[in-house]
């Protein structure tokens, strides 16, 4: 499917592609070693690419601030990684040594401090909308980094309920397909009405989006990109873990095992075998359904066209998919 669209797009993803290795560009060796080192593992760079069919879908065509906010949405996604990497002590992603892993913290954060000043610089080189733009974007930096502090602080305590486990994808992970999305919209001058179901739409895919990612933690496999079982080294309580927990008598032993989880790494296994004895992915995996669904019903008020058919198709994907 990813083949198909990008065909679809056409020029439209030769000239993000371009504009992202463009901004990256640095006469600083090392810099431009670990940039282009980052681009060849780039991964599925769905957010360009929820921005330039959003674009069509409301438009009927994307422009050059709309890939200039495409680029602007992967670019603060890598530096968001980046910095990630170094606070969740992170040796591994998309199957390749994380520059945190290579070079050490201080030289992650640095690239990252770098992909984050280029995605400003990208935003800003549109002229129209730049107001809009910022604030969405400036939006964006905030919720991500309330949503990095909140996981950090329940991952000492463990005591993460739905409603955290929620504002925190929210935050981190739906943030910025919203921000990818909403900017498309505001690019080709979309209605209120038609803004409004690309943010609701970017908001549920990306809910569902993220709870795939936590349900494959506990039961995907090795084509993943990141070790299996890492939420659970990292201390993270997820939905499926939340689900399996509900109405359990086990609850409070498991959650001190996630307390007590660096110094008893056994524990990972102990409380992966709860979960999957609970049924906790199955009833994760009943609410991606809910958001997957959520999505699709915010196109209806979008006319019938092929970037709106692969929009659906995409949210639809995270039912199966296995990385």
């Amino acid at each position: 499917m990813q083949k198909e669209i990008l065909e679809y797009l056409g020029a439209d993803w030769i000239s993000v592609r371009d504009l992202i290795s463009g901004a990256l560009h640095s006469d600083i060796g090392l810099l431009s070693s670990v940039n282009n080192n980052l681009l060849s593992h780039s991964g599925k760079m769905l957010r360009p690419v929820l921005t330039l069919l959003m674009a069509r879908a409301l438009g009927g065509k994307a422009n050059l601030s709309s890939c200039r906010y495409a680029a602007a949405a992967e670019l603060l996604h890598n530096a968001t990684l980046l910095h990630d990497d170094v606070a969740d002590a992170s040796l591994e992603r998309r199957g390749a040594p994380t520059v945190n892993a290579l070079l050490g913290a201080n030289a992650a954060v640095l690239v990252g401090d770098f992909w984050l000043a280029k995605a400003v610089e990208m935003i800003l080189s549109s002229k129209e909308h730049q107001e809009t733009v910022v604030t969405l974007f400036s939006k964006t930096l905030v919720d991500l980094a309330e949503g990095e502090m909140l996981q950090l602080e329940k991952a000492s305590s463990a005591d993460t309920r739905e409603s955290d486990y929620f504002r925190i994808i929210g935050c981190k992970t739906a943030s910025l397909f919203e921000v990818a999305c909403e900017s498309a919209a505001v690019s080709v001058g979309a209605s209120d009405d038609y803004r409004k179901a690309a943010r609701e739409y970017a908001h549920a895919a990306g809910l569902a989006f993220q709870i795939k990612d936590d349900i494959l933690d506990y039961a995907g496999n090795s084509q993943l990109g990141k070790p299996l079982g890492i939420d659970l080294k990292e201390q993270k309580i997820t939905l499926p873990l939340l689900c399996a927990m509900r109405g359990s008598p086990r609850e409070a032993e498991i959650r001190s095992m996630i307390r007590d989880i660096h110094e008893h790494p056994e524990y990972c296994g102990v409380v992966r075998d709860f979960v999957l004895e609970r049924g906790g992915v199955e009833m994760a995996a009943a609410r991606l359904d809910d958001f997957i669904e959520k999505a699709e019903r915010s196109l209806d008020v979008l006319p019938d066209s092929m970037a709106r058919t692969f929009l659906v198709e995409l949210v639809r994907f995270n039912a199966f998919r296995n990385v």
